[in-house]
């Protein structure tokens, strides 16, 4: 075969679906029901983006916030749409790396695969960093105290020696993962009824201060500022598609990955647009400070109450929201290289099951350990913000698959078909194109270098050791 050829040759759908479960040295269980792949998918959306992004979104649009959100949901909705009806057909842990494997080739799966790697470690990263914060801030509220900056920020951030806070999240999330994928399922199901019980915590006692004056004049900056704060939020709903890391650990992955995908889209909408409600009726958008995100959700409810104790809730909310980012974020991070790993593209040790836990405990450790280093010596900065397009990029690629797999393959039985078509893939693309072309120049600065590594490493080992380049050979 010629090179070009290799490099674009696809795995057979059927091969792909054969392979679901089996690892080296055992199988994957399934364990996962429609709700627990449906807050799994919430707990990797539902982070500190409402709890940080609204204070820096409101003062971009205003009240019309509200549509800003409704905005960039229908934006996510297009991907979301792609992903329920490639999950459905193709139900396996390497969600869209594998689903570009099917229907783009070997080339552009690595590609895919190596953006996940890139936006799910750093991105875990970065949250695990920003759980020492918000610990600090919880501990100070209600004890009067917090924790040494030596131990809760990077080398030379503030006076920061190791990050130890951030270290202790993932290993915490470590433990959970290394228990069994049920045991995860059920701590993830904690934290995600947690923190949406804080935040509907948050919408009663805000709305006790709701003001209808503050939504006059609705949208006082017009249409620039609510497709500014609409781009600046679509990040709050990245993380939708964790339930389709899980297509080898459901127990009726067809039917159930399609619904928990959309179901958990539209939960998360509605959330945000609650919270948005409550939170400029009981303030006016003049008063959001974007230099105090962290706590504008405290300080709002600690204003229409003249207390104090409600804005702890609402920290401790937070504190909650990130360990469960990275309970299931971790998750989806180890189960995407596993099928990588099934495919011969890195390292067999990511693949290797443990017989007795039934989960890929050297993949869960490797990735820990990598996640650790990175939370706890290095500071993130704005790289954490540059793992975004490579998210993107995996959205569009899954967008394209659909348009190719009902060409060239549309007689696979369709658990889930999505509406419109073609008109909807081809909107999610164009939306991942406009979001993406609005990313900073550093953004894609950082992409490009990432993406030349990853090259380098698929030349160097992932092509030499390709299981499919070994079949057709």
């Amino acid at each position: 075969m010629a090179l070009l050829q290799q490099l674009l040759r696809t795995k057979p759908t059927d091969e792909i679906v054969a392979e679901a479960g089996q690892g080296e040295g055992g199988e994957l269980r399934r364990t996962m029901g429609l709700w627990q792949l449906t807050l799994f998918s919430i707990g990797a959306t539902l982070g500190t983006g409402i709890f940080v992004i609204l204070g820096q979104a409101v003062p971009k649009a205003g009240p019309a916030v509200i549509l800003a959100f409704v905005l960039a949901a229908i934006t996510a909705l297009f991907s979301a749409l792609s992903y329920a009806e490639l999950a459905g057909t193709i139900p396996v842990s390497g969600s869209s790396y594998s689903y570009a494997y099917a229907t783009l080739g070997e080339l552009l799966a690595w590609v895919c695969g190596w953006c996940l790697m890139l936006e799910y470690a750093v991105s875990v990263a970065a949250v695990a960093v920003g759980w020492g914060e918000y610990l600090n801030t919880f501990l100070r509220d209600l004890f009067g105290w917090e924790l040494p900056a030596a131990i809760t920020h990077s080398p030379g951030d503030s006076g920061g020696v190791i990050n130890l806070t951030a270290i202790l999240i993932v290993l915490l999330a470590t433990w959970l993962l290394l228990g069994g994928t049920s045991e995860s399922a059920k701590a993830n199901a904690i934290f995600v009824l947690i923190k949406v019980a804080v935040l509907a915590f948050f919408c009663i006692v805000a709305f006790t201060a709701f003001e209808t004056k503050n939504f006059t004049p609705f949208a006082p900056l017009g249409v620039a500022g609510i497709t500014a704060a609409a781009s600046q939020v679509f990040f709050s709903y990245i993380g939708f598609d964790a339930a389709s890391t899980a297509g080898e650990e459901a127990k009726n992955p067809k039917r159930d990955l399609p619904l928990a995908i959309i179901l958990s889209l539209v939960i998360v909408t509605v959330i945000y647009v609650l919270v948005a409600v409550a939170a400029i009726g009981a303030m006016p958008w003049q008063e959001f400070d974007p230099e105090t995100t962290e706590a504008s959700l405290s300080l709002i409810v600690n204003k229409a109450t003249g207390e104090t104790w409600p804005g702890l809730i609402v920290s401790f909310g937070a504190v909650i929201a990130i360990a469960s980012v990275v309970l299931t974020v971790m998750y989806g991070q180890t189960r995407i290289l596993f099928a990588m790993s099934r495919d011969g593209l890195i390292p067999r040790v990511f693949q290797k099951v443990n017989p007795r836990r039934q989960v890929p405990v050297a993949n869960t450790l490797i990735v820990a350990a990598f996640i650790s280093v990175l939370a706890g010596l290095i500071p993130l900065g704005q790289l954490a913000e540059a793992t975004s397009i490579g998210t993107l990029f995996a959205f569009a690629i899954v967008n394209v698959g659909v348009l190719v797999l009902r060409r060239t393959r549309p007689d696979l039985p369709r658990t889930f078909r999505t509406p419109l078509f073609p008109i909807t893939p081809i909107l999610g693309v164009i939306m991942c194109g406009v979001v993406m072309a609005g990313l900073a120049g550093v953004t894609w600065i950082a992409f490009g270098l990432w993406m030349l590594v990853g090259f380098a490493a698929y030349f160097l080992y992932g092509y030499r050791h390709s299981r499919l380049n070994s079949e057709v050979q």
